[in-house]
């Protein structure tokens, strides 16, 4: 699945794509009273921390060396996260672009001691560039999606991308007009 995003520049050799499983990773940990809040649930930052975490470790795998957060997107705080609760992050790569890939994160949290269903907590979506040694972006290979949800994944996450380019520049051209009128930000 290229599109002009994922092709490779003229004279630049192609990167071999990977599959979404090669990825794809697991990150759990149990919240503690450390963890919390003056309302006795969980730091929203905790969990930030944790989808950073487990997105960072799925950007560097995929793309084969170090990468960075570049934005996060729509994090979603579905239900409040107790100590005691095991949390679960399960991060995959869902959108590659040349050097940039957007990671899809979900939540989910279970009582410790209780054989009950995980529920999802929340979710997220985090774009990372990979970079070299001096912090230059590099290529990343292309993701390669292997079913129909990581089809559907890749799809939404084009859609993203464009609402993000489009509201940066939508955001500069705003701030360009009122300089252009004298107005001081």
């Amino acid at each position: 699945m290229t599109d002009q995003a994922t092709a490779a520049p003229q004279g630049t050799p192609e990167i071999p794509g990977k599959p979404t499983s090669a990825s794809r990773t697991t990150l759990s940990h149990i919240m503690t009273q450390a963890d919390t809040n003056l309302l006795g649930t969980v730091h929203g930052g905790v969990i930030m921390k944790l989808v950073d975490d487990a997105a960072g470790a799925v950007a560097g795998r995929h793309s084969g060396g170090p990468a960075v957060t570049a934005s996060m997107d729509e994090m979603a705080f579905l239900e409040p996260v107790r100590v005691g609760d095991l949390v679960h992050v399960k991060a995959q790569v869902n959108w590659t672009g040349r050097t940039s890939m957007e990671v899809g994160v979900r939540v989910l949290a279970e009582r410790w001691n209780e054989s009950t269903p995980a529920t999802q907590v929340g979710s997220a979506y985090l774009v990372f560039a990979a970079v070299d040694a001096d912090g230059r972006p590099r290529r990343v290979p292309p993701v390669l999606p292997e079913t129909e949800r990581d089809r559907r994944r890749y799809q939404e996450a084009q859609i993203r991308r464009t609402h993000r380019l489009a509201r940066r520049r939508a955001i500069l051209e705003l701030r360009e007009k009122r300089a252009a009128e004298g107005f001081e930000d």
